[in-house]
């Protein structure tokens, strides 16, 4: 399951995010006996391949009526309208930048393993998570105000 939340972050659809989950996992399959890490080299396939595909997949709007996986303390639709504003503004930043970002702070990798998943350097990973986060709050400020409390990305 968090193979496939990775790879909707990195496609914005869940029919998107299965493709490439079975096109990674089938790629797996060929190596699977010299892979020492299965879900570092997972990652790193999902990445590499939807940097891919980018171009083929045409992007398509993000689903609005998916609840969240988690429901917080909060009003249930506050935290609807909150998921679904942050994730139609990643799906609004470029390929590389958001899959930094996803890898960072949904996976929680660290800036190395973040960088070394995605084959570039630990300062790229910084300047494009730094640049990430802060188009993310600009799109985010620009288009409400939080109700209750600050909505923080990052």
């Amino acid at each position: 399951m968090d193979l496939l939340r990775t790879a909707y972050l990195l496609t914005g659809t869940w029919p998107n995010a299965e493709d490439l989950v079975q096109i990674a996992l089938m790629k797996a399959m060929r190596n699977w006996s010299r892979i020492d890490d299965p879900m570092a080299y997972l990652r790193r396939a999902l990445a590499n391949q939807r940097a891919t595909i980018w171009s083929r997949m045409r992007r398509q709007p993000l689903p609005v009526g998916k609840l969240p996986d988690h429901p917080d303390s909060r009003d249930l639709a506050e935290s609807v309208a909150q998921r679904d504003e942050l994730l139609r503004a990643l799906a609004g930043l470029p390929p590389r930048m958001r899959a930094v970002l996803v890898l960072r702070y949904w996976e929680d990798l660290s800036e190395a393993d973040t960088a070394g998943i995605l084959g570039c350097s630990i300062g790229s990973v910084k300047s494009q998570a730094s640049r990430g986060l802060a188009q993310l709050r600009s799109v985010l400020a620009g288009s409400r105000t939080p109700v209750g409390g600050s909505f923080d990305v990052g």
